[in-house]
């Protein structure tokens, strides 16, 4: 039996190591969470022409996605309604029709069957008029192509709530993939959201980190929205206060933003707090000449913190004003202790006179990339996420041990807290009403 908790958002509860563990937690899962849920999957654009395909792998299911001939883009089932064959095999290309490999059923790009080998032979007649592809209810947004297996889901704008309007002030729609790592992680999918979902590791994982970006829960900004979803606003361009009193001073990180902005650091010793107004005003004043045209649109805070909204129910991003850090998971199609972790970047337009805009792994950015798929310990991941997906790793192997009794979160770890709620109460039959409207 599922156990779930009649729990509410910003109540403290025991994670059990089971929720990461267990087949029947991954198969209510699956049938509830994954199967009911808006899920971000391609870039429209990297279909642009009619036929043009991708397919998506989301646990169990191969979903095609192709661009239609009057420009839309439809998203179907990747099974052929013969045998049940695979459609497709490829993960991408273009085609202007879909044949079976096995009996060489044809089907049109927006699913209709149009061609059954002998059809004469079927008792029913001609098989076509019955044997369209099932599709699947899919929406564009920030230039990502939206699915969603639940026939009866509410528009994805309803899902959404405020993070859809809150996004469009940032270019989505322009932006090049200049990092596409994606990692078969030896973890349950959660732990990775679970991560994404706090700051509280920041200074242990990534004491790097808190030499540009205020880490104090006193500091940071977040908010809980309806239906699972969740923001995070972390300060940047100044060094945190945890930092110790020996390193409170005027950072590397800092430094190197004041003189990409033409501000002098020097100008900054002994008032190390004062930067991120600093280059606040100077981005105002200078990105008209530097082209960065959607900085007129972005509040003070964008222009230099990270505002790192969650998704339900496997998707985060960390939103800063050049660009977008792209995390997320996909869970395995039978075991819960291993998943696909796509770490990516995308930059906002051209971003080439930026030389502070470089990969995850250190290298400059330059031009799009394909994804590469890796296993766990293959490559760095960057000197970020490295510290993240080392700990992940670890601690699948420890949610075994008899002697851990469940999770004991703090209240800066209370999106933590609002995400198992959820995963919980969509398990008990919860899903996202139509025409709702989500609230801080």
């Amino acid at each position: 039996m599922i156990n779930t908790h009649g729990i509410h958002p910003g109540t403290a509860r025991p994670l059990g190591g089971d929720r990461y563990t267990s087949r029947a937690f991954m198969e209510a899962e699956w049938d509830n969470v994954w199967t009911k849920s808006w899920l971000i999957t391609i870039r429209a654009d990297q279909i642009p022409e009619p036929g043009d395909f991708m397919l998506e792998e989301i646990g169990r299911e191969s979903i095609l996605i192709v661009r239609q001939d009057d420009g839309g883009i439809k998203a179907l089932y990747n099974v052929c309604q013969h045998r049940g064959n695979r459609l497709v095999i490829e993960p991408e290309g273009s085609m202007p029709s879909f044949t079976c490999p096995y009996h060489s059923w044809r089907f049109e790009l927006d699913g209709r069957c149009s061609y059954a080998q002998d059809p004469e032979d079927f008792p029913g007649g001609d098989p076509c008029a019955h044997a369209s592809l099932a599709d699947i209810p899919c929406e564009q947004f920030s230039g990502f192509v939206w699915i969603n297996m639940d026939p009866a889901c509410a528009s994805l704008r309803e899902s959404l709530g405020p993070i859809w309007d809150a996004w469009s002030v940032y270019p989505l729609e322009n932006m090049t993939r200049v990092q596409a790592t994606s990692v078969r992680m030896p973890c349950n999918w959660k732990l990775l959201l679970d991560n994404f979902h706090e700051t509280y590791h920041l200074p242990t994982a990534h004491p790097e980190g808190i030499e540009y970006a205020e880490d104090s829960y006193l500091e940071t900004h977040i908010e809980l929205y309806e239906n699972g979803h969740a923001l995070g606003q972390t300060k940047c361009c100044l060094p945190a206060h945890r930092l110790p009193a020996h390193k409170n001073r005027l950072t590397e990180p800092v430094a190197s933003d004041l003189e990409r902005w033409d501000l002098d650091p020097q100008a900054f010793r002994g008032r190390e707090r004062d930067p991120r107004e600093a280059v606040q005003r100077q981005k105002r004043a200078l990105y008209a000449e530097r082209g960065l045209h959607h900085y007129a649109r972005l509040s003070d805070a964008q222009l230099t913190d990270v505002f790192h909204y969650t998704l339900f129910p496997n998707f985060a991003t960390s939103l800063n004003a050049d660009g977008m850090l792209f995390l997320r998971a996909m869970p395995h199609p039978t075991d819960p202790e291993h998943c696909i972790f796509d770490s990516w970047y995308y930059n906002f337009g051209d971003m080439s006179w930026h030389k502070s805009l470089v990969t995850l792994d250190g290298e400059q950015a330059r031009k799009p990339v394909e994804r590469e798929i890796i296993d766990y310990g293959d490559k760095s991941l960057g000197v970020v996420l490295d510290g993240d997906a080392w700990v992940m790793a670890g601690q699948q192997k420890a949610l075994y041990s008899r002697g851990y009794r469940g999770a004991i979160l703090a209240n800066q770890e209370r999106r933590i807290t609002q995400y198992h709620a959820m995963i919980d109460r969509y398990i008990a039959g919860y899903r996202p009403p139509a025409n709702s409207r989500s609230a801080a």
